[in-house]
């Protein structure tokens, strides 16, 4: 019975999984992509690669997810924890991705994983996620921001010479390697959440002891992830890519490399699940600004603000709602 639990878990977060490649796959390639540095089938086809080599570049990012959100839950009562955290994921991530909105399936996962372990009165441990999670929430769009402003400022102060066709040439084979990158990063920070979650799950019946992750999840989480994001999710392509600001390949550039690298320190340095969608959004914010304020659709990216806001309790309400019903209805 248990086993079979389990494997539906699993099933379940890697059909999340597959909602976070779809959903976060502007992430990656949407600058890119609105620049036309790259093809929409190449790019995703790029990022999708990378994504799957991303994937298996770390695990200290699962582990906080595993063991550092909620106190880890026992029995058939905490597989059913797990189990209503991901529903409420993939709610989430179905409701903003309708909406074209480019929200943070990260944020809704540890949304579910709170939600969930509240609606069972299992222990949520505040400390942690304040410090691994809303901090992070808070301050590293500030820092892709004022990474990517400050960038874009420098490359225009060393290209102030140069013909405006020839630089604009040369950013679009640049925006090859920073896209590149942004895949890699997404692969690294995303995929780790949910092999976090798959763990939980392991621990709680009792199949492993430790967070560390086991070489088959890495691998079928990455696959899922890798398939997802070659789906594609063109409503939040168009929004990121589009929408916010109207973007050259040099923006393009500032705003990949700027995200690429806050993902990276944040996954290798501090083990912090932060959004890859709240660090690239900031940085097209970032980038875009230096062209002038009013070219920023401040409109738009304050919808996008109101939703990232919205994500934690949005997706922690579905997740103990499903947990209640689910509850009563197996008695569990």
């Amino acid at each position: 019975m248990d086993l079979a639990a389990v494997i539906v878990i699993v099933v379940v977060a890697l059909s999340f999984d597959f909602t976070n490649g779809f959903h976060d796959a502007a992430n990656a390639i949407a600058t890119s992509v609105s620049t036309r540095a790259l093809t929409p089938k190449i790019a995703l086809a790029m990022a999708a690669v990378m994504n799957l080599i991303g994937a298996h570049m770390g695990t200290g990012v699962a582990k906080t997810v595993g063991s550092g959100i909620i106190d880890t839950p026992t029995g058939r009562g905490g597989l059913l924890v797990v189990f209503a955290a991901l529903i409420g994921a993939i709610a989430w991530n179905l409701i903003t991705w309708r909406l074209g909105l480019p929200t943070s399936s990260s944020h809704a996962l540890i949304g579910g994983l709170v939600g969930a372990a509240l609606g069972a009165s299992t222990g949520v441990k505040w400390g942690e996620l304040v410090d691994k999670v809303v901090i992070p929430m808070l301050v590293s769009p500030l820092i892709g921001f004022t990474i990517a402003y400050l960038l874009m400022v420098t490359i225009l102060w060393l290209f102030r010479r140069a013909q405006p066709k020839a630089t604009n040439r040369r950013f679009k084979v640049a925006q090859t390697a920073s896209s590149a990158a942004m895949g890699l990063g997404h692969g690294l920070q995303d995929a780790q959440k949910t092999m976090g979650v798959i763990v939980l799950a392991l621990v709680t019946v009792g199949y492993q002891e430790s967070f560390d992750v086991p070489e088959w999840v890495i691998f079928s989480v990455a696959l899922a992830m890798a398939a997802g994001t070659y789906a594609g999710g063109w409503r939040i392509i168009r929004t990121l890519g589009r929408r916010i600001v109207h973007l050259d390949s040099p923006r393009g550039f500032a705003a990949e490399v700027t995200a690429a690298g806050v993902l990276y320190a944040t996954a290798f340095i501090w083990k912090a699940p932060i959004s890859t969608t709240q660090t690239i959004t900031a940085g097209v914010l970032g980038a875009g600004a230096t062209r002038r304020l009013s070219a920023v659709r401040w409109g738009v990216a304050r919808n996008i603000v109101v939703a990232w806001v919205l994500t934690l309790p949005g997706a922690g309400l579905v997740a103990a709602v499903i947990y209640l019903i689910a509850h009563d209805l197996f008695r569990i």
